[in-house]
């Protein structure tokens, strides 16, 4: 038996409850882990309300994509992992099939990365799911280069910050959106050439003041909803805006049609494009382990919650009050 979060109906915080299942043994290309640290992400949030980008298929369900731990045992067919490994497990599967909300967690091998020495649990979860995202829109999909302006809201996220780094280790140059002034110097020390405050400047009339009048070559927004008509006003001729969040819950228009036609590409982006694609993701775990290495990404912690308060780390997360990546530790 082991200690797992599970939701047997779709809601708010409140739904998420902490119960005794049996974890069983790993089966063909499996490997059961011992939980560490758990990294908390807004695709769980939203697959516990059922508004994620696939629906809940069953109930009771469980959480969870990001995680560190170490291997307790594997089933038939695994190789290149042993028994007692610290691994981190990258967010490639469905939560429908696998979860690791929870001690004990059965994943698939194709998930595991060897965790390196000198890298803690925290760490191990706090990094993949935000750099993934970011590179996978970023680089891989959207096809930044050296020279251009990227506009990054939600930039106190996780994945906000990831896109900052990701950003600058392309040469390119990030202009920082947040509602707040609270975080705009954190933001500057993580490496935000510009941060702009939607509470109180015209992010557009913002934007194209740094740039010149030309406008971002690409705007990433993790907010959608009726504010991509005033954010694309941001976006140069030819340039593109990547919706790889939907915080708002809103209806999202193409601003297009608001803007008098513009050249203006806008395209959707979720991680589940880097992460299930072999060969994508290959490129992208090469590219992140090499920012890891050298300093360019790091682990952004805003605080840890124990499993007991997981609860609390979905309010938290919901607050929208963090800077940086909520972790949930496993006590054994």
């Amino acid at each position: 038996m082991t200690r797992s979060v599970r939701f047997h109906e779709v809601g708010g915080p409140e739904v998420l409850r902490l119960e005794e299942v049996t974890v069983g043994e790993p089966g063909p290309g499996e490997v059961r882990i011992r939980v560490d640290a758990i990294g908390i992400n807004r695709a769980e949030a939203l697959f516990r309300s059922d508004r994620y980008i696939e629906p809940v298929r069953q109930l009771p369900a469980g959480l969870g994509y990001e995680a560190a731990g170490v291997i307790e045992a594997a089933g038939p067919g695994v190789g290149g992992f042993t028994v007692g490994q610290a691994v981190s497990v990258l967010p490639i599967f469905s939560q429908n099939d696998h979860t690791v909300y929870a001690e004990r967690a059965i994943v698939p091998a194709a998930a595991l990365l060897a965790r390196p020495d000198g890298v803690d649990a925290v760490s191990g979860a706090a990094v993949w799911m935000p750099y993934l995202t970011a590179y996978g829109g970023m680089v891989e999909v959207g096809g930044l280069r050296a020279g251009d302006v990227a506009v990054i809201d939600a930039a106190s996220s996780s994945v906000g910050l990831a896109a900052i780094h990701t950003a600058l280790r392309v040469g390119a140059t990030p202009l920082a959106v947040t509602r707040t002034k609270d975080k705009r110097q954190r933001l500057l020390e993580e490496g935000a050439a510009e941060v702009i405050v939607s509470d109180e400047e015209d992010v557009a009339a913002r934007v194209l003041e740094l740039t010149g009048g030309r406008g971002a070559e690409y705007v990433f927004d993790a907010v959608a909803g009726p504010g991509v008509v005033e954010l694309a006003r941001a976006v140069a001729a030819d340039g593109t805006m990547i919706l790889w969040g939907a915080q708002s819950g809103q209806p999202t228009p193409y601003p297009g049609f608001e803007l008098g036609m513009p050249a203006l590409t806008m395209r959707t982006y979720t991680m589940p494009e880097t992460s299930r694609d072999p060969e994508r993701l290959r490129r992208a775990v090469a590219y992140v382990t090499s920012g890891l290495r050298t300093g360019a990404f790091r682990p952004v912690v805003d605080r840890t919650f124990p499993l007991e308060e997981i609860v609390r780390a979905h309010q938290h997360l919901e607050s929208n009050t963090q800077f940086g990546k909520i972790v949930v530790t496993v006590d054994h």
